[in-house]
């Protein structure tokens, strides 16, 4: 079906003919015009009915010209048939720290040392790729915490934001766990629903920001909305001596800021749980534990594809116009004019003797 997108701008149609009954005619008050193509005009009496038929025509231009630009200044938009979207009736945010710790190498993929950033990296991806049909949103923390990704069917666009996120996105020297936990309240309270559910990661402690994580979760549990809390680092690495060789080394813990007790806290007050995943295999493992979260009914929603057309009546004015145009240039005239002013041929004196 086609619809309109401005649809008051069709009032605009017979705004011509209003101002052609409205505006007074002009008067004329000399007694005489002087005509010097007298002529010309003298000879178009002999063809009127061709001269009032090119009126006629050329006022179907311009009525055309105008009816165009107003069904171009309404939008017409194609509006294709109803498609229901797969919906489970889940909102699932992630919550992911990306603070200056987060660099730390204490992970293992691929028998290599890798920073906790990339690790995580790794498990979300195959994570998010199996969420079909739930509505995923990412949110990004650090001294700051914004929405990377609004709530979302695309999974691929989601996987391609959490891909490309670096450490220092939202600032590197605090971990603003209690602004991350309100920010995604005030994306999930108004859903519909009575069941939404938050997944924050961290590998700290809530150090910035302007809310505290267990005030922040209590107004989350009111809204319905369940935090699981996952806890990201190992307890012990090995630290090289200052020549690199393993004499002189020391174990020590990179993950003695971690605070558990609010992690726990968080999810318990809200009926989450909190996990610890000390490496990437048991990081997968609470996402597949995860995987199985109960998904909410809710209403199927629908998409209805739209297609503007308004370039088909603006490209039919722009035509007409720019044909009325070059038949009316003034050039034809001039050249019209040169032709009936033409000099006569000179005359050599030999063909005067004649």
């Amino acid at each position: 079906m086609i619809g309109f997108n401005l649809m008051w701008a069709l009032y605009l149609l017979p705004v011509p003919l209003l101002a052609y009954w409205l505006i007074p005619k002009a008067q004329q008050h000399q007694a005489a015009v002087r005509v010097p193509f007298f002529s010309e005009l003298s000879e178009l009496q002999h063809n009127k009915k061709n001269v009032i038929g090119l009126a006629k025509l050329q006022t179907a231009v311009v009525i055309t010209i105008w009816c165009s630009l107003v069904l171009a200044a309404a939008v017409p938009t194609w509006i294709g048939d109803p498609i229901n979207l797969p919906s489970s009736g889940r909102d699932l945010l992630l919550a992911v720290d990306l603070s200056g710790s987060m660099k730390i190498e204490d992970m293992e993929v691929n028998g290599d040392r890798v920073p906790r950033i990339v690790a995580v990296k790794t498990v979300l991806n195959e994570f998010i790729q199996r969420r079909k049909g739930d509505r995923l949103g990412l949110i990004l923390f650090g001294s700051q915490a914004y929405v990377q990704a609004p709530l979302t069917f695309d999974q691929t666009t989601v996987q391609r934001f959490m891909r490309e996120a670096q450490i220092g996105f939202a600032g590197e020297e605090n971990t603003a766990i209690g602004d991350a936990i309100g920010l995604s309240v005030k994306r999930l309270r108004d859903r519909p629903g009575d069941r939404h559910v938050m997944i924050l990661l961290t590998d700290g402690q809530n150090n910035g920001g302007k809310i505290n994580p267990i005030p922040a979760s209590k107004i989350a549990a009111n809204n319905g909305i369940i935090i699981y809390t996952i806890g990201v680092g190992a307890d012990e690495m090995v630290m090289p001596s200052v020549l690199g060789s393993s004499f002189g080394s020391r174990r020590v813990n990179p993950s003695a800021d971690l605070d558990e007790k609010t992690l726990q806290q968080v999810a318990t007050a809200t009926g989450g749980q909190y996990f610890r995943a000390r490496n990437p295999q048991e990081l997968e493992k609470i996402y597949r534990l995860l995987d199985q979260l109960e998904p909410v009914e809710d209403k199927k929603e629908t998409f209805r594809p739209q297609k503007s057309l308004f370039y088909w009546p603006l490209g039919l004015a722009f035509i007409l116009s720019a044909l009325t145009a070059l038949i009316k240039f003034p050039w034809r005239d001039g050249l019209h004019l040169s032709k009936t002013n033409k000099e006569p041929p000179a005359i050599s004196p030999g063909e005067l003797n004649h």
